[in-house]
């Protein structure tokens, strides 16, 4: 009968046989602890590379074997990898030790995991920190959301602490970096994200404040959105600044957003009606054949229609 240590090392061998790799696993929690170090050695030296699922799975092993400090040596190691996929394939093994720390719920696990967010970025480490749900780590939330391939985790972040990120979410839609007039495209994509991601869970009198001014930003998409959150907390100054802006964007912008347009300016008739009906006028006044041509007539005419349909039902 083989030593435990032996059979310990054909299991590991057989992470590499990808259709075994699971049974493996499994065997090898059930050998206990003596499958520490020798997992531990495999994952911490071993080299990594495009097929990273054998590594995934002594990450896993690791986890099960409760193995927690072997899952934070290799996490706050960063070996630079050349190859792009083995990079990419050694990021998603990272996620997953980040993943599997989030087991552990004491204040000290909280903590290191904090303290790794100062070092990089992970889709695992974003998923472990909400599971947490930390109010501490939503600064790196933010830096997430300016990234396309972890604002996705970044967003579902925030709505797992929903309205305890109000606040702060307020502050980030409204904070162009470096400055208004240099804006990053990562800095505009997070700004959208956060207002976006207002919509979905609400908002605070108090924090509309804070949010009225995107309604003159240069950027449609957060006018729009800002707009929405402001039909319901905005004064009447505040819907006459919307109605004409919303007005403004109504036909040069791209179709998903004319729609949201249109039925906001269903809602705001009574701040939009004088406005919308003077340049319709004006715009009825060239020859017939002209009007044709005139898109943004058409777009006037089509919410003057919605109006009617809605004094209708």
């Amino acid at each position: 009968m083989a030593a435990p240590i032996d059979e310990v090392r054909r299991l590991i061998r057989e992470l590499d046989a990808l259709y075994r790799g699971k049974e493996a696993v499994a065997s090898l929690v059930g050998l206990g602890p003596v499958a520490i170090e020798p997992l531990s050695q495999y994952l911490l030296e071993g080299k990594p590379n495009q097929v990273f699922q054998p590594r995934l799975w002594a990450v896993h092993a690791l986890a099960r074997l409760g193995a927690r400090d072997v899952l934070i040596a290799y996490l706050f190691r960063e070996p630079e990898i050349a190859d792009a996929a083995a990079r990419f394939g050694e990021e998603a093994v990272a996620s997953a030790a980040a993943r599997c720390l989030a087991a552990w719920r004491d204040a000290d696990q909280g903590c290191l995991l904090l303290k790794l967010s100062e070092r990089r970025l992970l889709i695992g480490l974003i998923d472990a920190l909400a599971a947490f749900r930390t109010l501490e780590a939503i600064p790196y939330f933010e830096r997430a959301l300016e990234d396309d391939f972890y604002r996705p985790a970044a967003e579902n972040a925030f709505l797992k602490l929903g309205a305890l990120a109000g606040d702060a979410l307020a502050q980030s839609a409204v904070s162009p970096q470096p400055d208004p007039a240099l804006e990053t495209p990562g800095s505009l994509a997070r700004r959208r994200s956060a207002v976006r991601l207002l919509n979905h869970m609400g908002i605070s009198a108090p924090q509309w404040q804070v949010l009225r001014g995107l309604i003159q930003d240069s950027d449609v998409e957060l006018v729009v959105y800002a707009a929405k959150l402001g039909i319901r907390f905005g004064s009447p100054e505040d819907r006459g600044m919307i109605a004409h802006r919303l007005i403004e964007f109504l036909s040069s912008t791209a179709w998903h957003l004319q729609q949201d347009i249109r039925e906001m300016l269903v809602a705001l008739k009574r701040e939009a009606a004088g406005e919308i009906d003077a340049e319709i006028a004006r715009r009825l006044e060239p020859r017939q054949d002209l009007r044709a041509f005139d898109v943004r007539l058409r777009a006037l005419l089509a919410v003057q229609r919605l109006w009617e349909q809605a004094a209708t039902q």
